[in-house]
């Protein structure tokens, strides 16, 4: 009963609602902002060089952008895209991509909206997200519940899961290791860092994602390099398979349709861009400059850094390696550790379950930090709400490495779509909102000017505002200071 119940909500969801809503939605906002994600794509970079500092009341941006990378690069980098070219074949790469490129603006949107929407809690420390955007912006505290519970469900219970597994996978297929010992090691690892709270989770981030991200597209480019040759044909085999310029790849049905399908669910399950996922840590750093719109841009090359490098990284090594076969049915991460054995022999196969021991570990910590975030939404810090919170993550850390894959990714993608479908409504109806604060900040960088915003000067935007955090004398300080 339980598994027609998620299947029904999967094909609702995914093969209408998010399907049609997730791209629609992308170009809404490209459309609106002007093409921001590429005509400004320069300013991803300048921002996030710039934005280094951290103080009591947040998380620098670069942390930021380190725990939204550590919860986007995780299982769907790896197991995501082999799942992908085996359903939807090397069109449903082409997918990911569009996905990723028009998800930017939507990155954008949802990130800037969580800035401006953001409250300081009773420690001082910045938080927001959607639902506080929602509460706030829409006026609406019966949505911003709803999503808030949603969030808790998806990543603070189920995705828990679905990296636990992948690791467990991983483990097994390349040291032979239990399930059950990597799900107890797991759950005493996750313990140390979770409990340690946002600050601690934002540390590991800064730390370990960039060595894990930057090894992996290292030897991601080393391989593309020894079969340089042949990397023009791959790619041109993924536009071609998008369009249906070749025949499906045997064991691919549905052609044109598989590869758009799959290609957009696993590319938002990646990127997670309009989920309402990432402007949870997003609205917690201290935004240098101090303007809303500085964070939508660093959340914006999240986006870019996880599908656009890594996950290419990922169909590249598949689709080079002569071992993929949809006939098979190897898929996920053995097919991935297979295709990197055909390349580097058997390190390839410890070094794919290093990573993804790494890339889905850092996600289970970040995944906690935007559950904590609807927690602390929902009971206002209530202390023995978070202490649940955090033990019930754990369970299904533990839960999720001895359930099979097919199981815990349907229950992931049930619970994300409905998230991302709140989410995406709410941000579309507050998209005037955004393109005020868009304006604003590139007016300021036209006129040659680091852009501040101060809320007193924008009165169609300050209603549900805190304008304490938003003045103009609190960003001249934080000027001066950085």
């Amino acid at each position: 009963m339980v598994d027609l119940i998620v299947d029904f909500l999967n094909t609702v969801l995914w093969n209408y609602v998010l399907l049609y809503g997730l791209l629609a939605v992308g170009v809404f906002f490209t459309l609106r902002l002007g093409f921001i994600q590429f005509r400004y794509f320069g300013e991803c970079f300048t921002v996030l060089l710039k934005s280094r500092h951290e103080d009591t009341h947040g998380i620098s941006p670069f942390q930021a952008l380190c725990t939204s990378l550590a919860s986007r690069v995780g299982t769907g980098n790896i197991a995501g895209v082999a799942l992908a070219l085996t359903l939807g074949g090397p069109g449903a790469i082409f997918w990911m991509w569009v996905v990723a490129l028009v998800g930017m603006a939507t990155a954008y949107a949802e990130s800037a909206l969580a800035q401006l929407y953001k409250v300081e809690d009773e420690d001082g420390q910045f938080r927001g997200g959607p639902a506080f955007y929602i509460a706030a912006g829409l006026k609406s505290p019966v949505f911003a519940h709803v999503f808030a519970i949603s969030l808790i469900f998806a990543f603070g219970v189920v995705f828990s899961a679905v990296q636990s597994n992948s690791i467990a996978d991983a483990m097994y297929s390349a040291f032979a290791v239990p399930e059950v010992v990597t799900g107890i090691v797991l759950v005493l690892a996750a313990g140390l860092v979770i409990f340690g709270g946002l600050r601690k989770i934002a540390h590991f981030a800064e730390v370990v994602v960039p060595i894990m991200a930057f090894a992996y597209v290292a030897i991601a480019l080393g391989i593309l390099a020894w079969n340089f040759d042949a990397v023009p044909g791959v790619l041109w085999s993924i536009v071609a398979h998008a369009f249906g310029f070749e025949e499906a790849v045997g064991g691919v049905s549905g052609g044109v349709m598989a590869a758009l399908l799959n290609g957009v669910r696993r590319g938002l399950y990646s990127n997670e861009a309009g989920m309402g996922s990432a402007p949870n840590v997003a609205a917690s750093a201290v935004p240098d400059p101090h303007h809303p719109a500085s964070q939508g841009f660093v959340q914006a090359l999240g986006v870019f850094i996880d599908t656009i490098v890594v996950c290419t990284a990922t169909a590249l090594i598949i689709l080079l390696s002569g071992v993929y076969d949809p006939t098979t049915g190897e898929t996920g991460i053995n097919l991935t550790q297979h295709a990197t054995k055909a390349h580097l022999g058997d390190f390839g196969v410890y070094f794919i379950a290093i990573a993804i021991l790494f890339f889905a570990f850092t996600s289970i910590v970040a995944n906690y930090s935007y559950a904590e975030n609807a927690m602390i939404y929902l009971e206002h810090g209530w202390k023995p709400g978070l202490t649940i919170l955090r033990l019930l993550s754990l369970a299904m850390v533990f839960w999720g490495t001895l359930q099979t894959v097919s199981t815990v990714f349907n229950a992931a993608d049930a619970a994300m779509g409905v998230m991302a479908v709140l989410n995406l409504i709410a941000i579309a109806l507050l998209a005037p909102k955004v393109s005020l604060i868009t304006k604003d900040y590139l007016r300021q960088l036209k006129e040659g000017k680091e852009p501040l915003f101060d809320v007193s000067e924008h009165p169609e935007l300050a209603e549900g505002v805190d304008a304490t955090i938003w003045s103009k004398e609190r960003g001249e300080t934080a000027q001066k200071r950085y």
